[in-house]
């Protein structure tokens, strides 16, 4: 069993909303929840009776109730969930109307804003005048290429405060990458920046978004935010308004149009590695509830606490940390290099704005690591109770970091779920110690098992992550796929009436998760499965490596396994080093992970939101045709995998 690295004060245990939910939780069920498994049980084994109790508890604000929390519940998919309710997602994130803070934001050149509540209703209220005057309604597309900046919010609740659909990527999109998007859902209205600046470059996007608008023939206003150049000639932009020339009025309110359930709230989009990207409809009721459950009894989310994830508005975690307005915290923004001028900047931002919850990637914190940052010896972190991380597994060696050189007293919560889902299957909990390695739970609600080949629970064992039962957050549809078969195909095809997910993942003996990669990129030599996150845990502990990514070579009619590894600058990969490599993998993995190629390359291609693409290397060594480069954030590093002769022997 894994050690634990911390444990909650049973006091202010017990003083969390998850606990007090849990009590009545019991009460309602007419038994006691004594501990964490029956708890998770309880909330699966009745669905209507503990998303019920979400709904009424967790103050979703509706304007017409449900007639019936779950209608159709041996439905995967078809299940349908607080029929006849109609509701505003805006609304119930614009909750408090006071001077205190709601949004602080932070710019990589040392910007600093903030935007109170009752500033905030205004501007909303001022956008959603705008977006009225374009002919946005119920249904109707906005759709946004900004950086993480209070504009981004406002632009999101106004759409939503109206009944229409957001859908956003970062400016760091390429033009074909953004129409691959936007082109699918012909929005009537672009929000837009005119540049952003990143490692200390400042980049103009506005003959970008001029191809992009005058490809998008659906646009009928582009609302630009002066955002790198106060005197920016927007001329050049189609159909372009200056954000900064919609009037506010400090005394105007939104207007919240109440809307069933479904109805969409969220474009996100796939990574697209392989075709275009699928473009996945979130509807306003899901993800609401869903987020209230994440962020006040998971997160155990108080009014007041700044809250920050460090994110792009192209990556699913923008939409979930932006629900934490929902639990009246106040969300601090950073657009930027988290890495300019140095390491030291967002726990700079965490000092300084009292920050309580710190949200990134596992690939963040093994590169601070890599640094040789020690936060906790330059920061006064006191305030800071719960690290976020997702995007990628995180390493055993990255939690004894985290509480070895950033903070021994806190929550660590390593988690998972996506885009699919726009929000999490397994999560942190307040009231759970944390293991080293290991996810600390089960989301409530969410009914997650792990199943091998055949179908069969496992525990201890490496299997696919599932959800046997239905949940509010399951996307209302795909995009253009009238008949659902693109949907059912992407979830639903490996075990009827079961959501498949696409992890590779564990239950441990303790209750624990762990995911060891995307199970579409598992390597299988000599027909075992190995996760590449097992190989990537031990490369990475080798102080030369930066970072690594891994696949399966056809070869000899078998599969072999090969490495790719970017080293430290001036670092060259020898015999030396790469014995090293297979010693420390073999050590502490199995003879089947030691690659049989190791290969040095300069750069790691990943997706536009910073996922490593193995499956893209995978097909480059083939020689097979990448569909989507516009799906990648540096494509170029492709052409390092392609005819390496050291993969011909």
């Amino acid at each position: 069993m894994n050690p634990v690295l911390w444990s909650p004060d049973p006091n202010e245990a017990a003083a969390t909303a998850m606990a007090g939910f849990r009590r009545r939780f019991g009460e309602r069920l007419g038994r006691p929840l004594e501990d964490w498994e029956s708890f998770w049980r309880a909330s699966v084994d009745d669905l209507p009776a503990f998303w019920g109790q979400v709904w009424d508890e967790l103050g979703v604000v509706a304007d017409t109730p449900p007639t019936r929390v779950l209608t159709d519940g041996d439905r995967m998919p078809g299940a349908r969930w607080f029929a006849g309710a109609r509701l505003n997602f805006a609304r119930n994130l614009l909750r408090r109307d006071d001077a205190t803070p709601a949004l602080i934001a932070h710019g990589e050149d040392g910007r600093r804003s903030e935007v109170g509540w009752s500033e905030l209703q205004a501007r909303v209220a001022a956008i959603e005048g705008t977006l009225a005057e374009a002919g946005v309604g119920v249904g109707d597309r906005v759709a946004a290429v900004v950086a993480n900046i209070p504009e981004a919010v406002i632009g999101m609740l106004a759409t939503a405060a109206r009944g229409g659909t957001w859908s956003s990527c970062s400016p760091d999109f390429g033009v074909q990458g953004i129409l691959d998007r936007f082109g699918q859902i012909e929005p009537k209205v672009l929000v837009a920046v005119d540049g952003y600046h990143y490692a200390g470059k400042p980049i103009d996007i506005r003959a970008k978004l001029r191809e992009v608008v005058r490809a998008l023939p659906s646009v009928e206003r582009v609302l630009v935010v002066r955002y790198l150049d106060p005197a920016a000639d927007l001329d050049p932009i189609p159909r372009a308004l200056a954000w900064d020339a919609v009037a506010v009025d400090p005394a105007a309110r939104p207007s919240f149009t109440p809307v069933p359930f479904e109805q969409p709230l969220y474009i996100l989009y796939s990574s697209g590695t392989t075709g275009k990207p699928k473009a996945i409809v979130h509807g306003v009721g899901g993800t609401l509830v869903q987020h209230l459950k994440e962020h006040k009894l998971h997160g155990d989310v108080k009014p007041g606490e700044r809250v920050f994830y460090f994110t792009t508005c192209g990556w699913m975690m923008w939409n979930w940390i932006a629900s934490a307005l929902a639990a009246e915290a106040t969300l601090l923004l950073y657009d930027g290099s988290p890495f300019h001028p140095g390491p030291e900047r967002l726990f700079a931002l965490a000092e300084t704005e009292g920050m309580a919850v710190f949200g990134t990637s596992a690939k963040y914190i093994d590169a601070v690591k890599k640094s040789g940052l020690r936060p906790r010896d330059r920061f006064d972190l006191s305030k800071l109770r719960t690290i976020l991380s997702t995007g990628s597994p995180l390493l055993p060696e990255s939690f004894d970091f985290v509480y070895e050189a950033i903070k021994a007293e806190l929550l660590l919560g390593s988690i998972s779920g996506g885009t699919d889902i726009v929000s999490c299957f397994v999560l942190n909990n307040p009231m759970l110690p944390v293991r080293r390695g290991e996810i600390q739970c089960r989301g409530l609600g969410m009914a997650a098992d792990v199943w091998n080949e055949t179908g069969e629970p496992v525990v201890g064992e490496k299997g696919e992550l599932v959800c046997t039962e239905p949940f509010p957050a399951m996307p209302v549809s795909f995009w253009n796929d009238p008949d659902g078969t693109r949907y059912r195909n992407a979830y639903f095809a490996r075990f009827p009436g079961v959501w498949c997910h696409g992890d590779f993942a564990e239950i441990t003996e303790s209750g624990g998760i762990v995911i060891h990669g995307r199970s579409d990129a598992v390597l299988n030599p000599g027909g075992v499965r190995i996760g590449t996150a097992e190989i990537y845990r031990q490369v990475e502990q080798i102080d030369e490596v930066m970072e690594a990514i891994c696949v399966g070579q056809e070869w000899e009619g078998d599969v072999r396994v090969v490495l790719f590894v970017r080293l430290r600058e001036g670092v060259e990969l020898d015999d030396a080093l790469a014995q090293r490599i297979r010693h420390r993998i073999r050590a502490e993995t199995t003879p089947r992970h030691v690659p049989s190629r190791i290969v040095q390359v300069s750069d790691i291609p990943r997706t536009l939101s910073g996922k490593i693409v193995e499956l893209a290397v995978r097909d480059v060594i083939h020689g097979r045709e990448i569909k989507n480069t516009e799906a990648l954030a540096n494509p170029e590093a492709l052409d390092q995998y392609r005819d390496r002769p050291e993969l011909h022997g």
